[in-house]
């Protein structure tokens, strides 16, 4: 009896969290007026004109490849400087030490608007508005703190002993931390990886603040089906379902490091 309420309450669990998707994928297969003018569960007379729409008009589909440009560029940053941070942060300890690591965590904590103006000053300056670097960039300064919480956690929980032995096998700091360390904490870099991924991908409003037309991001560009006669629901719905896709992909190359990382790191 236990196992059936488990497997009903799960049933129902999983039934509410996918019935939003549900509904978006329902009325990106149909049309506005038919949205409008008729409550359906399901789609009676299926278009895939809205999907047409994305694929063919490049106001579109651009936005798709500026936003997986700079999310892929800023996931790559991010991990590129948070490996050797954790690294310090959880092998030595230094004056600071603390108060430092607390420092990052609360540029996680505070607004995104409280840094937009100093951001778009200072890109305004060197020229980086409308570029994918520098959205890049932004989505550091919460990406990066984040991602050097996580890693800390996980080589924490790797022995330092470690790495004395290695140094006595002959291994110096760079073979030592790519081809012996980095493989112990892989499950906790796909972690890191997925969030900065993920968190880089939803942002909206440094990426369309520090945009205009070059490399605007999709959540911007669907901003656009809002006009005098109301909202396009189905051109939205089908953009939305096409921005779960790429957060779908990486979670099933990463499935394998997440199921581990969860259990073992700090998240």
């Amino acid at each position: 009896m236990k196992i059936k309420k488990r497997t009903i309450v799960l049933i129902f669990y999983f039934f509410l969290l996918m019935l939003p998707i549900y509904w978006m994928l329902n009325m990106s297969l149909r049309t506005n007026a038919d949205i409008l003018g008729n409550f359906s569960l399901y789609p009676k007379d299926i278009t895939f004109a809205n999907y047409i729409k994305i694929f063919t008009d490049s106001s579109w589909y651009s936005g798709y490849i500026n936003s997986i440009l700079y999310v892929s560029i800023n996931t790559i940053i991010s991990l590129l400087t948070a490996l050797p941070a954790a690294y310090a942060f959880s092998r030595y300890k230094f004056i600071g030490d603390s108060q430092m690591f607390f420092w990052l965590l609360t540029n996680r904590m505070a607004p995104a608007a409280v840094f937009l103006l100093p951001f778009f000053q200072l890109y305004s300056t060197f020229g980086l508005i409308d570029t994918h670097i520098a959205v890049a960039l932004a989505h550091c300064l919460f990406n990066v703190p984040l991602a050097v919480w996580i890693l800390e956690g996980f080589m924490s929980g790797i022995p330092r002993e470690l790495d004395e032995t290695a140094y006595i096998d002959g291994y110096s700091f760079p073979s030592f931390f790519i081809f012996v360390f980095m493989p112990l904490i892989r499950a906790g870099v796909g972690v890191t990886a997925f969030f900065c991924f993920m968190f880089s991908w939803v942002e909206l409003l440094f990426a369309r603040t520090l945009t205009t037309t070059v490399a605007k991001p999709i959540a911007a560009t669907m901003t656009r089906t809002v006009s005098a006669t109301g909202l396009d629901w189905g051109l939205l719905s089908a953009a939305g379902i096409l921005t779960i896709v790429p957060g779908a992909l990486v979670i099933w190359f990463v499935r394998n490091h997440m199921a581990k990382g969860f259990a073992m790191g700090r998240v």
